[in-house]
């Protein structure tokens, strides 16, 4: 789980960038869910649900292409991120 909230007047960039995320990371081999979800309590604010295979899918996820330029542009788009690893018990 990711939880990522905008800068002040980056909300749509930061939107746009996160949709574009959702398509190739969806093809990787080792994803099971990769969804967004938007805040109706926190405008600007946005959840990523990510399921992955195993921890070594996630890592390779890191790597590619359209991940690298996420990561090279989310300080300017983002103000605050908290990512969390969880395991499903039941």
């Amino acid at each position: 789980m990711v939880v990522l909230r905008a800068r002040e007047g980056q909300e749509l960039l930061l939107e746009a960038e996160l949709r574009a995320l959702i398509g190739p990371s969806r093809k990787e081999e080792g994803c099971l869910t990769f969804d967004l979800h938007a805040s109706v309590e926190q405008p600007g604010s946005y959840l990523l649900h990510e399921v992955w295979a195993s921890r070594e899918a996630h890592t390779e996820h890191l790597h590619t292409l359209h991940y690298l330029r996420w990561d090279a542009r989310k300080d300017a788009l983002v103000t605050f991120r908290d990512g969390t690893f969880w395991k499903q018990i039941a």
